[in-house]
């Protein structure tokens, strides 16, 4: 985390990724991390982009490039600006796409940033494209608002693996909701060699070497 977070210049530039669709992952494992270094550096970079962002009112509409930001179990990486992302984004080009597993999760005060905000309320007052799995019980009240009448709550809770029901927002108008079998990744046939081969190139444009890093943090701090 030192090594990551106290260099002085970033290899890496948010804005620049946006307009020139770059392509960023980052692995924010919980085994990998930890907990609480997990959710310190995912809400950085939600914060960083969101930054990028609401720089790019300096450029103009018709040149700034769609980009698309993917956040699974959402709810670990929001900060209270998350609701002015969600209100704020679409015109900067910004598409949110975000994922978790229940709704209780959306209702909890964050203890990492003392956040009270109630995150169920700002997406579903922001967010008109709505894709659902199987459900919980608990949740087929609320959600069921949303799919009917076409899809009544058994339809929610009885869902078969690997299908989902979804609502889209066209020239923002709802759509009929319908029914989708998304992409199975586990079915999917990746090109390992070629995987590898762009992460060695990545690592030669972004990588520094973790020796020279960490001595240079010492000599900034005065270790000897």
């Amino acid at each position: 985390m030192r090594n990551i977070i106290w260099q002085v210049k970033s290899s890496f530039d948010i804005l620049d990724i946006m307009q020139n669709k770059k392509i960023l992952l980052v692995n924010l494992s919980k085994w990998r991390l930890w907990d609480i270094n997990s959710k310190l550096l995912g809400m950085m970079l939600v914060s960083k982009i969101q930054m990028a962002a609401m720089r790019r009112d300096r450029i103009a509409k018709e040149d700034r490039s769609d980009f698309f930001l993917y956040i699974d179990e959402f709810q670990n990486y929001v900060t209270d600006s998350i609701e002015s992302i969600l209100s704020e984004a679409r015109k900067y080009r910004l598409s949110l796409n975000i994922a978790h597993q229940y709704l209780w999760q959306l209702e909890q005060s964050d203890a990492l940033t003392k956040s009270s905000l109630n995150l169920k309320q700002a997406i579903f007052w922001n967010v008109w494209t709505i894709m659902s799995y199987k459900i919980w019980p608990e949740d087929w009240e609320f959600m069921a608002k949303y799919f009917a009448p076409t899809f009544s709550d058994q339809d929610l809770v009885n869902m078969d693996k690997f299908k989902a029901t979804m609502k889209l927002s066209v020239d923002n108008q709802p759509t009929i909701p319908f029914s989708v079998i998304p992409v199975n990744p586990y079915l999917v046939t990746w090109d390992d060699k070629l995987a590898k081969a762009f992460t060695e190139l990545s690592r030669l444009k972004y990588w520094r070497d973790v020796t020279f890093v960490s001595k240079e943090i010492e000599y900034r701090i005065g270790s000897k």
